[in-house]
């Protein structure tokens, strides 16, 4: 049971990407933690902020530690965050002396924005490989039926003729935009954060830049200055997620139109109806306006998110929890249905001369 149609045992059929999922799952949160954690130990050592032997003693515990995940649970419900109980945990995994360099100088904030950071650079490499993919098989079908005639169609009537290609090139244009609204975002998006109690790495004094930049390197993210309460890089990578899914929502509500009767578009493989089997359904049509509209509703919450109180909000921080992961992984299942949709049609328009 799930309170989610992404992660669902059938929804997510329909609804989900098993891949892009997995990414916001708690394995693969801790996992990233961790790599902040053991990245840390690296880097002040490095700068000489803690011992080498403690550095050492951090990484050799780490390769062997497993949380207790009912205490996880316990420590979230206590403090509202899982970096509390999770270092907590690794302190005592590390013991003594060296347990009290774990997790030095940084804040919970710190290891679990990072820990988010590193798992969105699959998402956008995914992200820019479904893009691609799709805008690689528009040009196939525009190689196909692009001479095709159509009628042109304003406020939902018919206009002037003309060619399927006028329609295809719609579809496909905004595809190249927001690959390259991805190149821009990227580099400003996968920064570390490392910012300590109040973004002043107060503990670090004049080791503080270095160490930060040590940390980036070893977590293959560029270097940043703290930004626990500029969220403006979440909010615009949330943009860039609505702008997806609102182009392929377009896609997919031009193809159940022109399905209407099906004298515009012939798709195979639609979907079959439970009482009236003669019919084929234009599902994944249908998936794209929903995940537009749902992307769309999702990105006021995110904008919402931007106001935090001070150096810190508790509550923005969570409402990003329960936001962002649903965004990113409607964005990918939606690329995921456009191009199996886009491969499904066989025919469009009309042979001139026919």
């Amino acid at each position: 049971m799930t309170v989610s149609p992404f992660d669902h045992p059938y929804l997510s059929g329909l609804l989900g990407d098993t891949e892009t999922a997995g990414r916001f799952s708690a394995q693969a949160e801790i996992a990233a933690m961790l790599a902040f954690e053991r990245a840390l130990a690296e880097a002040e050592a490095g700068e000489g902020v803690i011992g080498a032997e403690a550095a050492r003693a951090i990484v050799t515990a780490l390769g062997s530690f497993e949380p207790d995940m009912a205490a996880l649970a316990a420590g979230v419900a206590r403090d509202g965050v899982v970096a509390p109980e999770l270092v907590r945990q690794l302190r005592a995994a590390v013991g003594a002396p060296h347990g009290a360099s774990v997790h030095f100088g940084a804040t919970s904030q710190d290891v679990i924005d990072t820990a988010l950071v590193l798992r969105l650079k699959p998402v956008l490499d995914r992200l820019d490989a479904l893009l691609a993919q799709l805008a690689s098989v528009f040009g196939e079908l525009e190689g196909r039926c692009g001479a095709n005639a159509l009628m042109g169609r304003t406020r939902m009537q018919a206009a002037i003729e003309i060619t399927t290609a006028d329609r295809i090139r719609a579809w496909r244009a905004p595809l190249q935009r927001h690959r390259a609204r991805l190149a821009v975002l990227r580099p400003e998006l996968l920064v570390v954060q490392f910012g300590g109690a109040a973004g002043t790495l107060e503990k670090l004094g004049d080791k503080a830049e270095a160490v930060r930049k040590r940390l980036a390197d070893r977590l293959g993210l560029g270097d940043a200055p703290q930004w626990h309460s500029q969220r403006d890089r979440l909010a615009d990578f949330a943009g860039l997620l609505s702008l997806i899914t609102g182009s392929l929502g377009k896609f997919g509500q031009d193809v159940a139109l022109m399905a209407q009767d099906g004298s515009e578009i012939a798709l195979s493989g639609g979907g079959g109806s439970s009482a009236m089997p003669h019919k084929q359904n234009p599902v994944a049509a249908e998936v794209l306006v929903t995940l537009a509209r749902f992307n769309a509703t999702q990105v006021s919450g995110m904008h919402h998110a931007l106001v935090h109180e001070q150096e810190r909000s508790g509550s923005a921080w969570t409402l990003e929890w329960l936001l962002l992961p649903q965004m990113a992984v409607a964005a990918v299942a939606s690329l995921v249905q456009a191009n199996a949709l886009a491969r499904q049609i066989e025919s469009m328009g009309d042979r001139k001369g026919s």
